[in-house]
């Protein structure tokens, strides 16, 4: 099993909207390409000294195989449409790790 996780921090201007858009549209999004059999959404617990706040979407995949097939075919445009909206106010970072 494959965890792809990926964090965000999110200016709090825009904080609000990007639960919202997360909830509503992107993962369901991300789940709808057949890739992850299931996802967790979480908020880092800490204190920023810029008000932002962190947050994780962790999804699960069977295979390696599987996380190369959402990189290539989907990863993308789905990355492009977060870009889009939030620009420079929801910097993200990706990890993949293996569960033992």
């Amino acid at each position: 099993m494959i965890l792809y996780n990926v964090t965000i921090n999110v200016s709090p201007d825009i904080e609000e909207d990007f639960l919202q858009w997360m909830r509503e549209t992107h993962i369901p999004e991300v789940m709808a390409t057949g890739i992850f059999t299931e996802h967790k959404f979480c908020r880092l617990i800490h204190q920023s000294d810029d008000g932002s706040t962190n947050y994780a979407i962790q999804y699960f995949t069977e295979s390696m195989a599987k996380m190369q097939e959402y990189e290539s075919k989907h990863a993308n445009a789905l990355r492009a449409k977060t870009q889009e909206r939030y620009k420079d106010k929801a910097l993200a970072f990706r990890t993949l790790l293996e569960i033992l």
